[in-house]
């Protein structure tokens, strides 16, 4: 800056100078006609003093070039500014649209968790008025004199009903109830389908019939059914190949065997010898490993698991009276109670179809010998001899899946159910997932 203000202070004093030096050469000519320029003055005998010339056409141009060069920085210098505020504002707009976003999911997630919260208690009196109802439809199902068993093509079981469902209230009942502002579904499940786990630990030849039947190798057998009786049993004195608290203390997390009743049938998962596979089937995929299989995964290469057609979760049950419904159980079920895989598929074709009234098509309504074989093409009357002693046409303990929705927010609901009469159903346990 103070060389900018040198060099116009210069440049003012030139410009004084050529002006005061153009009024001498117009007084000069006015008074001798003629130009200074060029000419000898002889008439004065003492010289004027020559005035020093000003390299006006070279401080000009210098100047001018140094002005222009000063305003293109200053230029330059202002649009390299104005260009970072730009940059600044746009990232300042994004980092504040971010939070913005964060903020208002932050919010959206906070007003559904509190009216999630306020829908709690509806939710829970959805699943139990659900369970309720459940209760209502099997006690109807009793009153049918007609269908004097409980087959899976009856209403409670999802299908359409019987011949003498259409005269009763079962007729109007509703898959979906909505009640309130908000609705549920229901499911039911007979548990006598299926072969009670804890009565079996007492009878070791339907566990053995039931790995046969499953396809457990010979050689580990002995070993998963050692185990399961010691889990089972109340004593510390092990089976053959079974196992005890001794072994499962050394497992990591460790943990003692049980040494009572199985209260829920996943507690075979944390049995010696028992694996996903052998649990659920090879069929049902995405399941955790069992606790002793986690701990023989780790070493060295993994396991390959064998394939098995059907599991013990499809054949066992922790809850039941003990008798297998022939008019619900699989055809698996029924190979290990003792029937040829052939004549359990035949029982099952058997009892499909829609019953006439006869007691000739339709669900079994009585297990005598000369019923079934009467019913089952390609029977033997002693086929059916035990089937009296394991099985009946009821079913009396039921599981009841119940699932609430309020708004979008979903809650499912499990109770257990006991059916003495038409009058006594009993809800035996009740929780939500």
């Amino acid at each position: 800056m103070i060389t900018l203000f040198s060099r116009l202070q210069a440049l003012a004093r030139t410009t004084a100078l050529q002006k005061t030096g153009g009024d001498r050469n117009a007084a000069f000519t006015r008074q001798h006609g003629g130009s200074r320029v060029g000419r000898t003055v002889t008439r004065f005998s003492t010289p004027l003093p020559r005035k020093r010339s000003v390299p006006i056409l070279v401080v000009r141009p210098r100047c001018a070039r140094s002005l222009h060069s000063r305003h293109s920085t200053l230029d330059t210098r202002h649009s390299s500014e104005r260009g970072i505020a730009l940059i600044i504002v746009l990232i300042s707009i994004f980092v504040l649209a971010i939070l913005a976003g964060g903020f208002a999911t932050a919010m959206k997630t906070e007003t559904k968790l509190a009216r999630n919260a306020n829908s709690e208690s509806e939710l829970e009196w959805l699943g139990r008025s659900g369970v309720q109802y459940a209760c209502w439809i099997l006690a109807q199902q009793l009153s049918i004199p007609a269908e004097p068993y409980d087959a899976l093509n009856q209403v409670w079981a999802g299908g359409a009903g019987g011949f003498a469902t259409s005269n009763s209230p079962l007729a109007d009942v509703q898959r979906e109830v909505h009640l309130g502002s908000g609705s549920f579904t229901w499911k039911i499940t007979d548990l006598e389908r299926k072969i009670n786990i804890n009565l079996a630990a007492n009878n070791e030849d339907i566990l053995r019939q039931a790995c046969l039947v499953i396809g457990v190798d010979a050689g580990e057998t002995p070993g998963v059914i050692g185990s399961i009786l010691d889990w089972v049993d109340k004593d510390s004195d092990m089976h053959i190949q079974g196992a005890e608290t001794e072994y499962y203390q050394t497992l990591n997390p460790p943990y003692e065997a049980k040494n009572g009743a199985i209260d829920d049938l996943s507690e075979l998962l944390l049995i010696k010898g028992m694996t996903s596979e052998l649990y659920w089937g090879s069929s049902s995929t995405n399941h955790p490993l069992g606790a002793v299989q986690m701990k023989l995964s780790r070493f060295g290469a993994p396991i390959e698991a064998p394939s098995y057609p059907a599991g013990f979760a499809d054949i066992f049950t922790p809850i039941s009276t003990g008798k297998i419904n022939i008019n619900t159980a699989s055809a698996t079920t029924l190979q290990v109670l003792g029937l040829d895989p052939a004549l359990a598929e035949g029982v099952v074709a058997a009892r499909e179809g829609e019953d006439d009234g006869t007691g000739q098509t339709g669900p079994f309504r009585n297990l005598s010998p000369n019923y079934m074989w009467s019913r089952v093409p390609g029977s033997r009357l002693q086929d059916f001899a035990q089937l009296q002693r394991f099985c009946d046409v009821r079913s009396r303990t039921f599981e009841v899946q119940v699932d609430a929705e309020i708004s979008g927010y979903k809650r499912q609901f499990i109770a257990i159910l006991g059916r003495n009469n038409q009058r006594d159903v009993q809800v035996l346990s009740f929780y939500w997932k």
